[in-house]
């Protein structure tokens, strides 16, 4: 299949990337080829990559299609397998199954073909050719400027280039590979979220890594960078032991959605000690006089499911 998609594709016109815009509209631009044909032409290396070992290069070049790709730069894929601890998107593609792969890059597709326009137009979301128990997986969509696009992970990415024609849909390039619900463990999908770099630093020296990305299912309680700023005094005088029992603090030993949260009722933690969560506002009760708020919801992981807070929740220690 590669040499067979090398060989055409060595045929076909490089397409400019340029971006639409401004009073005076370009002449539409006539397709060079399909949609893996169009990428590859761009250099696209590593969606290529990726397509062909989750064996998707068929569908992506169905003439009979009208598809909207979403296609991430190779230094979009570079990021996130530096993200992840890969060397770099190749060394990604050769390790992730293909299965995985499959439903991050049809998390990228839209069984439709969408302009930017028509995107804009569309209202604050797209259904993706990716199903996330039994349903099309959604993107948000912010169009005050551009294309911004939220993903599963809580992270945006921007639509860099437009409206690039291909003969069965349109591929708009963007600047970060979009993270799909229920594919990374909850020890990737902070990984791949900057905010929640502090949190990601806390679990691996407290020796939690492993057990956060095992089958679980778990519920994190996720606090962002600035919630470990605000007790950096406090975490920088703690053992091991004691940051793993703060830590653990924010996990329960099962999978809480946002809809099942028993409101007003002690939980215990994976530490032991109980955590209360209120419903208006919507914030954790834990030891000390301030509640910690929660400032978004329902993050799917593959084992489990995350729940931003604001503060970091702190036990008795």
């Amino acid at each position: 299949m590669a040499n067979w998609l090398n060989r055409l594709l060595a045929t076909t016109a490089v397409v400019a990337l340029s971006a639409c815009g401004g009073d005076d509209d370009p002449a539409p631009v006539a397709p060079s080829g399909n949609i893996v044909q169009v990428a590859q032409a761009n250099g696209f290396n590593a969606l290529a990559a990726a397509a062909t070992k989750a064996g998707l290069v068929p569908t992506l070049s169905d003439n009979s299609a009208s598809l909207t790709v979403f296609a991430p730069t190779d230094a979009a894929f570079n990021t996130l397998a530096t993200q992840l601890g890969f060397a770099d998107a190749t060394a990604m593609v050769n390790a992730l199954p293909s299965s995985a792969l499959a439903s991050v890059l049809t998390y990228h597709v839209v069984p439709a073909r969408k302009t930017a326009a028509e995107l804009a137009a569309g209202g604050a979301t797209v259904a993706t050719a990716y199903r996330f128990e039994n349903s099309p997986a959604t993107l948000a969509l912010n169009t005050a400027s551009g294309v911004v696009i939220t993903d599963g992970a809580l992270t945006t990415a921007r639509v860099t280039t437009a409206d690039v024609p291909a003969t069965n849909g349109i591929v708009h390039a963007v600047d970060k590979v979009l993270v799909p619900p229920g594919v990374l463990n909850v020890v990737q999908m902070a990984q791949v979220n900057p905010l929640f770099t502090s949190l990601v630093g806390a679990v691996v020296k407290a020796d939690l890594q492993a057990t956060l990305s095992g089958a679980g299912p778990f519920t994190v309680f996720a606090p962002t960078n600035d919630a470990f700023a605000a007790i950096a005094s406090t975490t920088a005088g703690l053992s091991n032991a004691q940051l793993a029992r703060v830590l653990t603090y924010h996990v329960l030993p099962s999978q809480v959605l946002a809809a099942d949260i028993p409101f007003g009722t002690p939980v215990t933690t994976v530490a032991g000690e109980n955590i209360t969560i209120n419903a208006s506002p919507l914030t954790i009760t834990d030891t000390t006089p301030t509640p910690a708020p929660i400032v978004a919801t329902n993050v799917r992981a593959s084992n489990g499911v995350i729940h931003v807070v604001g503060k970091v929740l702190i036990p008795s220690l």
